[in-house]
């Protein structure tokens, strides 16, 4: 009787709540769980921020054709601190202006801090860096900080002279003669 009474109270006692390694082995679980989660998140958010560059960039080339098709030339750069390039983060001086209707709006990195880093532009005078000058000015649109890859990232269409090339600068990029 006195042990039935005895391990009566020791179930009594081990059931009333969880032990303290329970507590924090549970806690363990769920805190890496998180932290996966969150990573994850993170990750699916960079790719989604390089989704948008791409399509921008679709955009202002878009929007540097319909500028050719009208003035016949590629739209000059404007000087904006940033050794001469067109930093879409402070907008292109050719759509700000007016320049380009079809496109109201300069597109904007979504992450760029405004240090010259993000979506850049330069058009470059006939045979600047090697390039051969039958083939006219050309101009150079790109972008710096894509999240989700290294450099070049796998969708970039590149674009160099003969003694320069801008892969080796931005992580997308392209460019096209005036002349073709």
């Amino acid at each position: 009787m006195f042990l039935q009474n005895k391990s009566k109270k020791i179930i009594e006692k081990h059931s009333q709540g969880f032990t303290l390694i329970e507590v924090l082995f549970v806690i363990g679980i769920i805190s890496i769980l998180s932290a996966v989660i969150l990573t994850n998140l993170h990750d699916a958010r960079s790719f989604g921020r390089d989704a948008k560059r791409l399509i921008d960039m679709k955009e202002i080339q878009n929007a540097l054709e319909f500028y050719y098709d009208t003035n016949g030339r590629y739209p000059s750069s404007d000087t904006d601190g940033c050794g001469g390039w067109d930093v879409g983060n402070q907008s292109y001086p050719f759509i700000r202006n007016g320049l380009v209707e079809s496109m109201p709006n300069p597109p904007e990195d979504p992450v760029a801090t405004g240090n010259c880093s993000g979506y850049r532009y330069y058009r470059y005078g006939a045979g600047s860096s090697g390039c051969p000058v039958s083939k006219g000015a050309f101009y150079v649109l790109g972008v710096t900080d894509m999240e989700s890859s290294a450099r070049p990232h796998s969708q970039s269409i590149g674009w160099s002279c003969p003694s320069r090339n801008w892969q080796n600068e931005m992580d997308w990029v392209t460019g096209r003669f005036e002349k073709q």
